[in-house]
Order: C-alpha cells, then sequence, then structure tokens
C-alpha cells in the first residue's frame, strides 16, 4: 500500500477498516473514544494517510486538512520539508547509525551550532530523542551539578513527559495517581507566582532540603497555553540567583521559532541554565531532543561521558535533520513569520469569538502558538469536531482540557491561516450550548 502512488476507494476502506479493528484489539482501545471523527461501532474513522503541502494532511478518501495541531508542535518547518527530508536521505545513503565507539561528526557540528544559536553561555548539549528524555538528562544534570540541593521546584499545569522523573515535574494528578509515589524532592508552586516560588524556595532552605533547580515552560502548553506576566521570568531568573538554584527552561514546544523569537526565552531578556528542546527540533522529519547548558554544569560528565547516555540520540540522521532544520528557521526568517502570522491569526480568531463570551473565556496566544479557552472541556470538544468537518485539525491541551490549541507550521500561507479563522467563526456561530449540553 505504501509503495502505491495512489490508493483505491476499496483500498481506502480496507486501510480504514484494519487501522479501527487494530486500535480496538492490539493498540488501545481508549483511542477509538477519544479521536474527535472515529466511529468505533461502524469501524468508520479519519484515517491520515499522507502530507499534502507543507501545511496539510490528507486522509485515505483524498479529504484535506489543515494543520492547526502540528503534531503538538513538530512540524515548525512545514511537513516533509524539502532541505529537511534532503538532508537525511543523504545522511540515510552514507550511515544512518553511528558505532557508538567512534566519533561522529555530525553530532559536533550540531553542538557547536547549538551554542552559537542559543542564547547566553550555553556551550554544551546532549543528544536525545524526545522531549521527556530533555528534561529527564537536566534534572540528572542539575542534581550532579550540586549534590548537596536536591530539591527541584516545578510549576503547577506545567507538562514535562511521562516518564518518572519529567512526570514527577508534571502536574496532572490523573497522570500521576495510577504509577504510585514520584521522585522525592520535586515541589511544585503557581505558574506566574514569584511570592509563592520565594515562599517555597525560603522554605525549603530553612529546612535543610535546598533547591537546586527550578524548572518551567516559558510559556505553558499543555497547561493551556499560559503566558505569565513580562516580570515572571526575569523575577525566577534573580530568585535563583539568589539562592543558588539552576534554572532550568522546558523550551520542547515553545522553542525553534514557534512563539516568534527562535527560543521563547529572548522575549524576556532572560537565560536559563539548561534549555530543553524536541518536538520541533528535528524538523517534522526526525524524532530529536536536545539540552543545551553551560560548561560548569556539564563539567559532572567529563571524567565519566557515560553515566548518562543514550543509544539513540544524536544518531547521524537526527543531526542531519536538526541542521537543516537550523538552517530552514534562520534562512526562511520563520520566527519572525511566526510573530507575523501569530498577530494575523490571533486577530482574526478574537474576531471570530466576539459575540460568544457566552461559551469562549479568552482567546491568548504568542507567535503560532494559540488557544481559545472554554467553559467546560465539552464544548472545546465539539468545537474541535466541528473544525475538523470543515478541513482543520486542532486539539485540546493534555492538562486543561477547555483549552483548545492552534498550533500550524510556521509556514501557513495567509489564505490558509484567513480560511482557519472563517472556519472558526462558522463553527463558533454553530454551536448552542444547550445542544451541546445534551449530548454529553
Amino acid at each position: 500500500m505504501i509503495a502505491k502512488p495512489a490508493i483505491t476507494k476499496d483500498d481506502a476502506a480496507w486501510i480504514t477498516s484494519e487501522t479501527v479493528d487494530s486500535f480496538r484489539n492490539h493498540v488501545n482501545p481508549g483511542f477509538l473514544e477519544y479521536r474527535k471523527a472515529t466511529n468505533a461501532d461502524h469501524a468508520s474513522a479519519v484515517v491520515e494517510w499522507e502530507d499534502a503541502g507543507p501545511n496539510s494532511y490528507r486522509d485515505v478518501t483524498g479529504k484535506e486538512y489543515i494543520d492547526c495541531l502540528g503534531g503538538f508542535g513538530i512540524f515548525n518547518v512545514g511537513h516533509r520539508n524539502p532541505k529537511v527530508v534532503k538532508a537525511v536521505m543523504e545522511q540515510l545513503q552514507r550511515q544512518p547509525l553511528h558505532s557508538q565507539d567512534l566519533l561522529d561528526p555530525l553530532r559536533a557540528m550540531l553542538a557547536k551550532t547549538l551554542a552559537m544559536l542559543a542564547p547566553g553561555n550555553l556551550e554544551f548539549a546532549f543528544f536525545c530523542n524526545s522531549g521527556t528524555e530533555s528534561v529527564e538528562a537536566a534534572l540528572k544534570l542539575s542534581r550532579a551539578y550540586d549534590p548537596h540541593k536536591q530539591t527541584i521546584v516545578a510549576a503547577t499545569k506545567g507538562f514535562h513527559g511521562k516518564s518518572y522523573g519529567s512526570l514527577s515535574a508534571s502536574a496532572k494528578a490523573e497522570f500521576r495517581r495510577p504509577f504510585g509515589p514520584m521522585l522525592p524532592n520535586i515541589e511544585h508552586v503557581p505558574f506566574d507566582d514569584l511570592p509563592a516560588l520565594h515562599d517555597m524556595m525560603t522554605s525549603c532552605k530553612a529546612v535543610g532540603e535546598d533547591v537546586g533547580a527550578v524548572l518551567l515552560e516559558p510559556i505553558q502548553g499543555e497547561g493551556g497555553v499560559n503566558i505569565p506576566s513580562d516580570d515572571y521570568l526575569p523575577g525566577v531568573r534573580a530568585l535563583c540567583d539568589e539562592f543558588g538554584a539552576l534554572l532550568i527552561l522546558d523550551e520542547v514546544q515553545t522553542g525553534m521559532g514557534r512563539t516568534g523569537r527562535m527560543f521563547c526565552c529572548e522575549h524576556y531578556g532572560v537565560v536559563p541554565d539548561l534549555l530543553c528542546l524536541a518536538k520541533g527540533f528535528g524538523g517534522g522529519v526526525m524524532p530529536v531532543g536536545a539540552v543545551i547548558g553551560r560548561r560548569e554544569i556539564f563539567a559532572s560528565l567529563f571524567k565519566n561521558p557515560f553515566l548518562h547516555t543514550t543509544t539513540f540520540g544524536g544518531n547521524p540522521m537526527a543531526c542531519a535533520a536538526a541542521l537543516a532544520c537550523i538552517n530552514v528557521l534562520i534562512e526562511d526568517a520563520l520566527p519572525e513569520r511566526a510573530a507575523r502570522m501569530g498577530e494575523r491569526m490571533l486577530a482574526g480568531m478574537r474576531e471570530a469569538a466576539r459575540g460568544h463570551e457566552d461559551i469562549v473565556v479568552d482567546v491568548r496566544g504568542r507567535g503560532l502558538l494559540m488557544a481559545l479557552e472554554f467553559h467546560d472541556h465539552e464544548t472545546g470538544f465539539e468545537l474541535g469536531k466541528r473544525m475538523l468537518d470543515r478541513g482543520v485539525l486542532v486539539s485540546g491541551t493534555l492538562v486543561n482540557a477547555r483549552v483548545i490549541r492552534f498550533e500550524p507550521p510556521l509556514t501557513i500561507f495567509e489564505e490558509q491561516a484567513d480560511y482557519v479563522c472563517r472556519a472558526l467563526a462558522e463553527s463558533l456561530d454553530s454551536m448552542q450550548p444547550a445542544a451541546i449540553a445534551a449530548k454529553t
């Protein structure tokens, strides 16, 4: 099927039936209830098949959908960006994976490139395969840096991944409760609340459990696209300096141009001690993650570089994709484009929401990370279905189900952006709170 240049109507029906059946019996039947356009009883669903240009998907029936989800933010440079695909294919012809013993040049070149690109004096990089892994590495680096300061403070509504360490720093009870006790010495305070952070750091110091690191997203993605006040991150930086703690910024979703700057922290003039990347870092072609940090923090690994390793992290194809992605972001000025297109879309979304204050709580965003917040998650889910009917893919956020995110590729065309806003207006106009309540 994959080898076919085009599939028939019968092919599409078979693929759909097999996909639904295999999800039910061999993947997870819960996904069939979660997906917006799935009817498990009748084995029907929207089954994606291929990219349709840089900003869209095509399903097995040939219908196209403008991508305003972006795989939760991985398609910053567009779907199958030709420069990224070319770099990966050329590296595949040469060497897909490395020996693990000889020196691999692309990892070296990517680390040097990140040192040039990142803010401040972040000089060293560790490469992995995902955002979760990048956060895990940052947590271990922070604890190894000062073994006498083991407490890590994160924020409520924050999301950093689902492995034990990153899940311990994440803040949704539903994700944490089934797995028992989390990693010790990890505390949480409200996001965008400097007095709460100060009190926590003071209390920890008073009882001899000093804070070694503060872990935050500069804008909370899965928490609902929560944008802090302008003085929050500079204030956090100042508190970390006062208490001798590291500042870890999780830019897995906000990095690589998403918010209108290469890194979101640049909006606030803040330089972290460790910076986590993934999602869009691989150019939408390869899974790639990284944590970048200061020399003295990475020095804990210098005597024994095998203290923290990964088999596939920093492999040649992943590094080729990341290098190509960085080149595209710079050459095509995509961070600047994200800022410009974000203003255009946010204005259109606010206009679409006007008159629907009975169901819409807020419209907010920075760059091309935008969201609508509703009074309840049923209304948000209903909007997602109505947008899908109009050929636009959006989705809720993992920690705050009332919030629907709009996160298109930074390459989205103006006419596509305008259509998304029109589709939003039509979807909201068609929604009646009583009718939605009756369905739930």
